[in-house]
C-alpha cells in the first residue's frame, strides 16, 4: 500500500506539471512551499451526502485560505480529489485548519510536501 501511495504521488506531481508551459517551472518560486493534499472520499457516504457535508461546514469558503494559491485540483475516480497548493510557511496552520474544519467527515486526508521536478528532468534531458 505504501509503495502504491508513493507511486501515485509521483504520477500526480508529474501530471500536475503538464499544464505549465515550457520553462514555466524553471525559476523556483520562493513565495511558498508546494503541498499536495489527498481528499479521499468517505465511501460510506453518497456523493450527495459528501456535498451536503461540505456545504454545511462551509468548506468552499474556508479553503483555500487567503494567500494560498491552488496550483492544481484533480478528481481521481475511485479515490477522491488531489489538490496541490502553494503555501507561504506562515499559512500552513491555516491550511490544516481549513481542511480539518471543512473536509473532515467527507474525506480522509493525506498531506505530502511536494516539489517541482520538471526543471531537473528538463536539464537532464537536454544534457543527453
Amino acid at each position: 500500500m505504501k509503495r502504491q501511495t508513493i507511486l501515485l504521488t509521483a504520477i500526480l506531481v508529474s501530471t500536475s506539471l503538464l499544464g505549465q508551459g515550457p520553462g514555466a517551472a524553471s525559476a523556483p518560486d520562493k513565495s511558498g512551499i508546494l503541498l499536495t493534499i489527498f481528499l479521499r472520499h468517505d465511501q460510506s457516504k453518497t456523493l450527495d451526502e459528501i456535498q451536503a457535508h461540505l456545504k454545511r461546514t462551509g468548506f468552499s469558503e474556508k479553503f483555500p485560505p487567503p494567500g494560498v494559491e491552488v496550483v492544481s485540483w484533480y478528481v481521481m475516480m475511485g479515490i477522491g480529489q488531489v489538490v496541490t497548493v502553494r503555501v507561504p510557511p506562515e499559512k500552513l496552520r491555516e491550511v490544516n485548519l481549513a481542511i480539518e474544519h471543512g473536509a473532515w467527515g467527507a474525506y480522509r486526508t493525506e498531506f505530502y510536501p511536494t516539489y517541482d521536478y520538471r526543471p531537473v528532468w528538463e536539464a537532464e534531458r537536454e544534457a543527453r
